[in-house]
């Protein structure tokens, strides 16, 4: 499991809070050669400040929430979360929140990924290819502070459209690869789909059973169904999905159903409605 509290880079000297008429910039990178790239191409800048530098992704979502920066310099590739988790996070925290939650401008820097650099070219999105010279970044910067702008002209705490868009295709790319960002009390952290064992409804919820605990996840069982492997999971009621690699018995029982014994010692039982599933899977 990924947490996402962290603590600051060493190689990062807070200053003093820059005026708000100034751009504050946060630099997201796992190698300490590329943010000291992008601080030193900023150095001479007036009208921007670098209020913080994150070594990962889970640390660079730390730093936005607690930072408010106006524009983020976010590594495509980063330990923890990559790029693209660090906006779904950013997303769940404002779909979660009582209020509005500003959300900075982003311009991705990437070393590699044609497809990547292809689908921020059709939608407009600012990027930087390393390596990059100091006019590519300074077209970036002004592009992306003109959307930052425009954003708090509608409201500041929606994801831009176009991201938004290139985020729902990369989930439907990546759909099988999927984790799951579980909001505690005090702290967040990922669930890899891999490591759930069963899931059952809770209200508006769903209850992720996982290495020996239980943990909330805001969803519906149909679009949890969805984002599961069909190869690995099967929904065997209205109210729960099992993870087949972790079911140690099956039993017939009564007018079709089926009683599934899981590796956790839970007795689950099916309905008449889902037991094909389950009937498939004794005839593979």
């Amino acid at each position: 499991m990924t947490s996402l509290h962290r603590t600051m880079p060493t190689d990062y000297r807070p200053t003093s809070d820059p005026p708000r008429s100034t751009r504050r910039i946060l630099i997201a990178d796992d190698e300490p050669l590329a943010r000291q790239r992008i601080r030193s191409m900023l150095d001479d800048r007036a009208d921007v400040a670098i209020v913080g530098e994150a070594r990962d992704g889970a640390e660079a979502v730390d730093m936005i929430l607690r930072d408010a920066p106006d524009i983020v310099f976010l590594d495509v590739k980063m330990p923890e979360l990559d790029g693209f988790e660090v906006i779904t996070a950013l997303e769940e925290l404002r779909r979660g929140s009582p209020g509005d939650v500003p959300l900075p401008a982003i311009i991705f820097v990437t070393a590699f990924g044609e497809f990547a650099v292809k689908a921020f070219e059709v939608r407009a999105i600012d990027y930087l290819l390393k390596p990059f010279d100091r006019a590519r970044l300074d077209r970036a910067l002004e592009n992306a502070a003109a959307r930052r702008a425009a954003g708090v002209e509608r409201g500041g705490a929606a994801i831009d459209p176009s991201l938004r868009e290139l985020l729902s295709m990369l989930r439907l790319r990546e759909r099988r690869d999927e984790r799951f960002l579980i909001r505690a009390a005090h702290r967040m952290y990922f669930i890899s789909a891999g490591d759930v064992e069963w899931a059952d409804a809770a209200g508006n919820y769903v209850r992720l059973h996982a290495q020996g605990r239980t943990h909330l996840y805001r969803d519906t069982m149909k679009a949890l169904e969805h984002r599961l492997d069909p190869t690995r999971f099967v929904r065997i009621h209205r109210s729960a999905i099992v993870n087949i690699d972790c079911i140690v018995q099956i039993e017939p029982y009564v007018h079709g159903e089926y009683v599934v014994k899981m590796r956790d010692g839970t007795r689950l039982t099916s309905s008449r409605a889902h037991s094909a599933g389950l009937r498939a899977l004794l005839e593979r």
